[in-house]
C-alpha cells in the first residue's frame, strides 16, 4: 500500500513536471532559470565615450510574456523599459494593444545595432489599439517612454550591449562563450519557436 502511493506520487510529479516542460518549450511560459530584468547600454558606434543610454529592463521571452507587453502597466519611467528577447533576427509588427501611454519601439538586430526606431502613440478613447501598428526587424525589441530615445540621443545604427541578471551578457562582437548569452535549445524547442515565430508578434 505504501509502495503504491509512493509510485502514485512519483507518477504525479513527473506528470507536472512534463507539463510543465512542454510548456516552457513552446513558449507560453518563461523558464524558472530564465532572467527577469538587466540592463541595456546603448553606444553610439563612432564614439568610444560612455553610452548614449543606460536602461533598466524587464525581460519578455514567453509568448505570454511577449503578447502581453507593457499593456499591463499604468506608466513608465524614464530609464526603463521592456526587452522582447527572440531567437533570431526577422520582420515583426508590435500593436499598441490596450497601452496606457505611449512609447519608444526599438528594433536591435542580430548585429546589435537599431535597425529602426517608431514613436508610438497611445489608443485614443475609441481605440482598442490593435489598429496602430509598428513594422520593424529586429532580434530584440526594446520599449523606452516615448521621446526617451530624442532626449538621450539614440539612434539608428547605435549599438545595444545587453546585460541579464542570469549574469548572461550580449556584447557586440562576442561570440557564444561563458558569459556570453547564445540560444541553447534542443531540437524540438527550436522547431516549436520557429513555428510560433513564422506567425508576425503583435505585442505591446
Amino acid at each position: 500500500m505504501v509502495l503504491e502511493r509512493v509510485w502514485k506520487g512519483l507518477l504525479a510529479v513527473a506528470i507536472l513536471g512534463l507539463g510543465g516542460f512542454v510548456l516552457v518549450q513552446a513558449g507560453f511560459v518563461s523558464p524558472p532559470w530564465g532572467p527577469d530584468g538587466g540592463t541595456a547600454r546603448v553606444v553610439d558606434n563612432e564614439s568610444d565615450d560612455e553610452p548614449t543610454a543606460v536602461i533598466d529592463v524587464e525581460v519578455a521571452t514567453s509568448r505570454q510574456e511577449k503578447y502581453t507587453g507593457l499593456s499591463d502597466h499604468e506608466s513608465l519611467e524614464p530609464g526603463n523599459g521592456m526587452l522582447f528577447v527572440y531567437e533570431q533576427e526577422q520582420s515583426r509588427t508590435f500593436v499598441m494593444r490596450e497601452m496606457d501611454f505611449p512609447i519608444d519601439i526599438i528594433y536591435i538586430g542580430a548585429d546589435h545595432e537599431i535597425t529602426s526606431i517608431h514613436h508610438a502613440r497611445a489608443p485614443g478613447p475609441d481605440e482598442n489599439g490593435n489598429n496602430i501598428e509598428y513594422p520593424g526587424r529586429g532580434k530584440w525589441v526594446l520599449e523606452v517612454p516615448r521621446g526617451y530615445t530624442n532626449e538621450t540621443g539614440i539612434e539608428v545604427g547605435d549599438r545595444v550591449e545587453i546585460d541579464l541578471e542570469s549574469n548572461q551578457t550580449i556584447i557586440p562582437g562576442i561570440s557564444a562563450s561563458a558569459g556570453a548569452l547564445a540560444p541553447i535549445a534542443t531540437s524540438g524547442e527550436l522547431g516549436a519557436r520557429r513555428a510560433v515565430e513564422r506567425v508576425t508578434y503583435f505585442d505591446s
